[in-house]
């Protein structure tokens, strides 16, 4: 049996301990680098490379930065802001929680986005005597689109750029999801404001007094450490999206989270909690399988199969289409981050044998990651709702089926367009 079967065999190994999470998605990662180093697939001193790609310490850096925002209440604050801007009527409630939500999770971690509005939320619905469950599904879905508006919005997009880099191509600026997230989170706005309020149900629940206390405490913080963090925030996205060439995203991101400890924003302590390690082990430990796949020719082996299954010589229109569909298939069930790092290797490799540019089929496949809109357990943002709207899983199967299709739809349009398939012909 040849390295690049066995690879094949190791990555389907991979796919399946990440869609059933039997064990944590951190350890299925890690041991897949492991055994790649031990199969002989890589050197075994490329075997934990992925902890030293400097793509994990914009991780690190960026989580740092974004609890600072929820840990000295501006997070909130904002929240609120707007909350109180749109009203109280259901509608208008909605486009303002939906609003807020895409703004904050475009820089912010999309988890935080949604626990730190959350309580806000329930606050005002039980002020208003809305059904918390008419606004919680919205935050939550508006925080998933959000996060496909730039680099550092959500862990597919960083992945999908990370993976081109790796490959040798130019990786995506951090503006340049923009293109593809801000028509996205506005079809995903009008969508639930006509189409999917009527989706979502009306169920009555006491508001949570334990997290409307949680709010007033934050309302003691020190409002110098709330401008703080948010002057941090900005002058990291705002160096990040100049893409200064002697001060890349790493070193701005991790400047910010040092400023953000040196001037008390959060604590040491809290800073190093706020980091996602999860995240962080598992884009480590799949980009030695990723290498291990281009080395053994397995990421080949696939490509060559699923070419030949789309008909010999599909369109490259075609294959975003398949890998978009597959991409947003798994992601309502594992992982969108153990999504992108499963697929984005294969569709470098399809693009290769297609000659086509990889960032259009790389874009669909980060962006279908995110769009986990149609069970509760495809992102914690849905996850994080589901107790507290007094959902059942089949509501998401309801009111997020129609998100995923609006978004497929906007997303074959306007990736073709932004990324073409054979640029300069």
């Amino acid at each position: 049996m040849g390295k690049d079967v066995q690879c094949l065999i190791l990555l389907l190994v991979v796919a399946v301990l990440f869609i059933s999470e039997i064990i944590p998605l951190a350890v299925t990662a890690t041991a897949g680098a492991i055994a790649c180093g031990v199969l002989g697939f890589i050197p075994t001193k490329e075997v934990f490379s992925g902890l030293s790609n400097s793509t994990v310490v914009l991780f690190a850096g960026m989580f740092v930065v974004g609890a600072a925002m929820f840990y000295t209440g501006l997070a909130q604050k904002i929240g609120q802001g707007v909350v109180r801007l749109s009203g109280t009527g259901e509608n208008s409630l909605m486009f303002g929680i939906m609003f807020v939500g895409c703004a904050l999770s475009s820089v912010l971690s999309n988890t935080g986005t949604a626990a730190c509005l959350m309580p806000v939320v329930l606050g005002i619905c039980a002020a208003a005597h809305i059904p918390a469950s008419r606004e919680l599904m919205p935050l939550a879905f508006a925080a998933g689109l959000g996060g496909t508006i730039t680099l550092v919005g959500t862990p597919p997009n960083i992945i999908a750029s990370g993976a081109l880099a790796a490959a040798g191509f130019k990786p995506f600026g951090f503006f340049e999801f923009a293109w593809i997230g801000i028509p996205l989170s506005v079809a995903g706005i009008l969508y639930m404001m006509f189409i999917g309020k009527h989706l979502i149900p009306k169920r009555e629940l006491d508001a949570n007094q334990d997290i409307q206390q949680e709010i007033d405490a934050n309302e003691n913080v020190s409002s110098t450490k709330q401008i703080i963090s948010g002057v941090i925030l900005i002058i990291c996205v705002i160096i990040m999206a100049l893409d200064v060439k002697w001060f890349n995203l790493e070193m701005a991101a991790i400047t910010g989270a040092l400023v953000c400890v040196l001037t008390g924003c959060l604590t040491e302590k809290q800073a190093y909690a706020s980091i996602d390690w999860v995240t962080i082990f598992l884009f480590a430990g799949m980009m030695p399988v990723s290498t291990a796949m281009d080395k053994t020719g397995a990421g080949k082996l696939i490509a060559g199969w699923a070419v030949s299954i789309m008909g010999g010589s599909p369109s490259p229109m075609t294959v975003t289409i398949v890998l978009f569909i597959i991409s947003c298939g798994l992601t309502q069930f594992m992982s969108n981050t153990a999504a992108a790092a499963l697929l984005c290797p294969i569709g470098i490799a399809i693009a290769k044998q297609l000659g086509a540019s990889p960032q259009a089929v790389l874009m669909a496949i980060g962006i279908a990651a995110s769009c986990a809109f149609a069970t509760p357990v495809g992102t914690p943002p849905n996850t994080l709702v589901l107790g507290p709207g007094g959902y059942k899983f089949m509501d998401y199967v309801k009111a997020g089926t129609g998100l995923v299709i609006v978004s497929f739809i906007v997303s074959i349009i306007i990736i073709p367009m932004v990324w073409p398939f054979f640029p300069g012909k």
